[in-house]
């Protein structure tokens, strides 16, 4: 069985930082694109970053600029460096990732999604 558990969230002042980490739990083979999304409370859930397993990133929206995300292969882990925190950014904020697992045809992929840590930036 795989997880993908998050860590990293709290409580903030505007204007501090705060990095998250996603890492993935599991008889992994390997992840394809990891995804940070994030829910805010009466939101829709929004897409902030994203890394594909070769390192390409993408950062979009408000949060382009202030964010940054990055993964380790190694250690199946993304990182999401956030800067300059605002009250809007407060938010619940959850990790997506496409997994691979050996199974006995070969190489089977699914989509995972972590419990979430909760980011408050208070003004």
């Amino acid at each position: 069985q795989v997880q993908l558990v998050e860590s990293g969230g709290g409580l903030v002042q505007a204007g501090e930082s705060l990095k998250l980490s996603c890492t993935g739990f599991g008889n992994i083979f390997s992840i394809k694109t990891m995804n940070w999304y994030r829910q805010a409370p009466g939101k829709a859930r929004e897409l902030v970053a994203n890394v594909t397993s070769d390192g390409d990133t993408n950062v979009v929206g408000s949060v382009k600029g202030r964010f940054t995300v990055s993964r380790d292969n190694a250690k199946n882990t993304m990182y999401l460096h956030m800067d300059r925190l605002q009250p809007e950014d407060t938010a619940v904020y959850l990790c997506h990732a496409s997994v691979g697992i050996v199974g006995f045809y070969g190489v089977v992929y699914s989509d995972y999604w972590g419990q979430g840590t909760s980011v408050t930036v208070a003004s």
